[in-house]
């Protein structure tokens, strides 16, 4: 097992997880056109929500390769990780709305496993990790993020 390459493979997963919100953040709602480009469903809600745009998608990809390539891994892995935590983010999105989920509502697991595993699957050659070393970076990921969207809303209950 190797560590370096796990943290660096968390650190990817969690570049990809904290710069769209992070842009998000700073733009408000310019330049966040929807990915669903704003289809309603038979059952009246949106396939994904306005929370999914492009520019997330875009500042994923971007920062992923970014970091990839300061990483010393070609940048492409870090644009195709980026693409690939998007993907898996969208999916359990819809999932949600599906099953009634208010966007932007926490389902653990179903949150944050999606947007990990489907990249360190799919790269898991290019990152030179096993599958158990895949399964422990989801996990840890899984829970450094229900940790800290846990302690957010502690913090969110205590200023109200």
């Amino acid at each position: 097992m190797n560590a370096l390459l796990m943290a660096r493979s968390l650190c990817l997963v969690t570049i990809a997880n904290l710069v769209p919100w992070a842009v998000g953040r700073v733009l408000g709602r310019r330049c966040a056109a929807p990915i669903d480009f704003g289809l309603v469903l038979k059952h009246g809600r949106r396939l994904l929500g306005s929370h999914k745009t492009w520019r997330g998608v875009i500042a994923a990809v971007c920062a992923c390769a970014a970091a990839a390539a300061l990483m010393q891994l070609d940048w492409w892995v870090g644009a195709v990780f980026g693409a690939l935590a998007m993907t898996g983010d969208s999916l359990s999105s819809a999932w949600k709305r599906l099953r009634g989920h208010a966007p932007g509502s926490e389902l653990w697991g179903l949150d944050q496993v999606p947007e990990a595993l489907l990249p360190l699957a799919v790269l898991r050659i290019a990152l030179s990790l096993d599958w158990i070393e895949v399964g422990l970076v989801v996990v840890l990921f899984s829970s450094l993020d229900i940790a800290s969207t846990a302690l957010r809303h502690t913090g969110a209950s205590r200023e109200a």
